[in-house]
């Protein structure tokens, strides 16, 4: 009998594993790699776009377009912001999104940390896409605006090293790139 438990503990941690990695994502930057766990329980919707376009390769090339100090980190525009695509143009990149239906908001009760993803969008609460941000440092006045959808859980000091942009503007010259994303 005790074999037999010790046997469904070990399989039962094995699946719960198996289940938490699936959640879990690798952003790779110039400066090393980023652990993002992602909240499927919170923002369901957000969490399955993100893992398409990124699993897809869209996220690929996709330049940090929008970067303020001790604020956050803006990228996304798979339209414009993909360094890649012939559609390419810095001056657009953060206007733009994927060929996808926009998102229903989904706010949570996760407050905007440091470390934070969540879906950037228009003033409409309901028009996130593929464009996300990562916060440098807490933002509470974002609570329960925006949908937050992961955080980093390993490697925010390779966050930090991307390079920021215009003091009031966040426009970024030359900006750092996403090199992939993938499920972990």
């Amino acid at each position: 009998m005790k074999k037999l438990t010790c046997l469904f503990i070990i399989f039962f941690s094995l699946l719960n594993k198996n289940l938490i990695a699936e959640e879990n994502m690798i952003l790779k930057l110039e400066y090393g790699d980023v652990e993002i766990e992602l909240y499927p329980d919170k923002a369901p919707n957000h969490v399955k776009r993100f893992k398409e376009l990124a699993n897809s390769g869209k996220y690929d090339g996709v330049v940090f377009h929008r970067v303020i100090e001790g604020f956050m980190a803006q990228t996304g525009d798979v339209k414009f912001g993909n360094s890649n695509s012939k559609e390419f143009n810095l001056a657009l990149a953060g206007t733009g999104g994927s060929n996808l239906p926009n998102l229903k908001a989904e706010f949570t009760d996760i407050p905007h940390t440091r470390g934070v993803l969540s879906a950037a969008r228009s003033a409409d609460p309901d028009s996130a896409n593929s464009q996300f941000f990562i916060c440098f440092e807490s933002a509470p006045h974002l609570d329960r605006q925006y949908s937050v959808f992961g955080k980093v859980i390993k490697g925010m000091e390779f966050v930090d090293q991307i390079k920021r942009g215009d003091q009031r503007s966040g426009a970024v010259e030359n900006p750092d790139k996403i090199i992939s994303i993938k499920s972990k």
